[in-house]
């Protein structure tokens, strides 16, 4: 019989009691812990990772792969989104591409003279990248004895380290010539243009500026300036890493498109006079400011317009701004006693009266809680027919006048001469001023307004509306610019009925008695019929009512009376002096302009006019 052999001391068992069989079914206590192990391995190759740390390896792993997306977004960023942009960038250092500058449209007057234009001149740059130190005192040197600059400031120009940097624009051509004979590297030359006024400062108000882009910036230049502007062409040309430009390079050129030239309305012979007569005036009156526009009542067109103090387009930098204003359309003013022709042309239409209509006038009138009085100091009452209402422009006359026109028909007129809204004119920054309307009166609107106040318009606004009792009643829309590109321009569709006929020859018919025996007698022209109506209106006071004697003096008027060709409005601004002060300019201008349109006198001259 075989023995066996014992497993061990124990009898086949070892110290844990586990015999060879227990070791391979994974029986007893190291059976237990392999089947944890194996457990925790079953876990973790099914994704329960919240038991163990993520690996350094992982870690890197991960940070390699979002640095390797992002440089791909990035070169994504500028091959495909960004591809453009840098294709520029590139194309920008590799070729210059100065602008070929269109010439601007010139200004002209009614008879052909040139009030604005441009010319050739050059803008003197440097590229300092040609210069040699050597040179660089040759080049200062050139600077200063040419363009004039200060030493110091080319001194530094020449030491920037720059392909292109600015010296001097607008610079003479024949001046630019003499400098580019010297031959000097570094120093570059770009054809420009710019604006010339051959008056000077002739109508600068009126005309305007440009700035160093040749853009308007005012007057007629701003309002004009897509059309005066034309297209501004360019050359693209090729250059090396100095800045110069390669021989043979590329080159592609798109010529410029010239503005188109517009003729104005303007005289500038009546523009002259116009703006001496009225320097003299403020000068002789003590005004402060004031102004004058001159035109053809049947049409519109301004024969001339200025305001004073004025300004010089070649001297800006001394120009202030309300200088740079043409005050006639800018501002607006209580209209005074010129109003009263409106008021007159109100009351005849509806049929409310007639020029001999004859009223008991007292020497003050309750307006509201004040008592209005006469200019004349009269102190008792007096039987006055509207033409010596007129004739005297007595305010408590008009205002019996404008209470036959009643509230209702008042607003109702102030809207047909279309007071308190623009007047078409082709001018920029015009001022409709205050007009109330019919739901903002009180009881002293209608009296207040009858003679000119409580009522605010600019001259514009008033030489349209007098327009229509110079034109058979209907008003025309006041303009500057006559034809454009060889066009002539209707503005006709502006014009506008407001009165009949007749009541537009009555007014006018009373305006000439102003003119002959009244307060306008200083508006007088010999040997012509001149219609007219003076105005003085009180200068209203920061503090509230009224400046003491200070005053808007003022005078509009037409002739002849009847066949009006030329109308005028002047208006003294901040003088002591009564209507009488605005009367001698407008005679002046008025004298000028007949004059210098050719019309016939339609009175013999006396000796004693002469």
């Amino acid at each position: 019989m075989t023995q066996q052999r014992p497993y061990g001391r124990d009898g086949g068992r070892n110290r844990s009691g586990r015999t060879p069989r227990d070791r391979r079914n994974g029986t007893g206590a190291q059976g237990a812990r392999s089947r944890r192990t194996t457990h925790q391995q079953h876990d973790l190759l099914h994704g329960d990772m919240s038991r163990e740390p993520i690996s350094r390896r992982v870690l890197l792993q991960g940070a390699l792969g979002l640095g390797l997306a992002g440089g791909v977004f990035k070169l994504a960023q500028h091959q495909i989104f960004y591809h453009d942009i840098n294709m520029e960038r590139i194309e920008a250092r590799r070729t210059t591409r100065p602008v070929l500058y269109a010439k601007r449209g010139t200004l002209y007057d009614r008879n052909g003279n040139i009030l604005a234009t441009s010319e050739d001149c050059t803008n003197i740059a440097l590229n300092t990248k040609n210069i040699t130190k050597k040179n660089r005192k040759k080049v200062v040197n050139a600077l200063v004895k040419y363009l004039g600059v200060d030493r110091e400031y080319a001194q530094e120009k020449v030491e920037q380290d720059t392909s292109w940097t600015y010296v001097a624009r607008k610079v003479d051509q024949e001046v630019a010539d003499e400098l580019m004979e010297t031959g000097l590297a570094g120093i570059e030359y770009e054809p420009a243009m710019r604006r010339v006024y051959p008056y000077g400062s002739l109508a600068s108000q009126v005309l305007g500026v440009v700035n160093t882009d040749n853009v308007g910036t005012t007057g007629l230049e701003y309002q004009y300036d897509e059309a005066l502007q034309g297209e501004n062409g360019w050359i693209v040309r090729e250059r090396a890493r100095d800045g110069s430009y390669i021989a043979g390079g590329a080159y592609q050129k798109q010529d410029a498109q010239d503005g188109e030239d517009i003729v104005l309305t303007l005289d500038i012979n009546i523009q002259e006079a116009a703006e001496e007569a009225l320097a003299k005036a403020i000068s002789d009156s003590g005004a402060h400011y004031g102004s004058v526009i001159v035109t053809v009542p049947s049409t519109g067109e301004i024969l001339a317009a200025c305001s004073c103090p004025t300004y010089d387009q070649a001297n800006l930098s001394e120009a202030r701004t309300e200088d740079m204003n043409l005050r006639v359309v800018t501002d607006a003013y209580e209209p005074g006693s010129v109003f009263k022709a409106l008021v007159c042309g109100m009351a005849i239409d509806l049929d409310l009266v007639d020029t001999e209509t004859e009223f008991t006038v007292p020497a003050q009138v309750l307006a509201g809680s004040d008592y209005v009085t006469d200019v004349d100091g009269r102190d008792y009452t007096m039987d006055m027919t509207v033409r010596e209402i007129m004739r005297r422009s007595s305010n408590t006359g008009m205002i019996l006048v404008g209470s036959e026109v009643g509230a209702d028909n008042f607003a109702k007129y102030l809207d047909k001469y279309e007071l308190g809204k623009k007047s078409g004119v082709d001018f920029p920054g015009e001022n409709t001023g205050i007009v109330r309307s019919r739901d903002e009166y009180d009881g002293a609107s209608v009296a207040a307004m009858s003679f000119g106040q409580s009522i605010a318009v600019s001259p514009i606004e008033m030489v349209r509306a007098i327009s229509a009792m110079a034109n058979g009643g209907v008003m025309t829309t006041p303009h500057f610019a006559m034809a454009r590109a060889g066009e002539k321009l209707d503005w006709s569709d502006g014009d506008k009925r407001v009165v009949s006929e007749e009541t537009a020859s009555k007014v006018a018919d009373m305006m000439l008695t102003v003119v002959d025996e009244g307060t306008g007698e200083g508006g007088q022209v010999p040997g012509y019929e001149v219609s007219g109506k003076t105005g003085t209106a009180q200068r209203a006071s920061e503090s509230g009512g009224y400046q003491e004697g200070s005053y808007m003096a003022s005078f509009m008027g037409f002739a002849p009376t009847r066949d009006p060709q030329v109308q005028a409005y002047v208006t003294l601004d901040g003088t002591p002096h009564h209507p009488e002060a605005a009367a001698v300019p407008f005679a002046s201008v008025m004298k000028t302009a007949l004059n210098v349109l050719g019309v016939k006198p339609t009175r013999v001259a006396s000796d004693e006019e002469e």
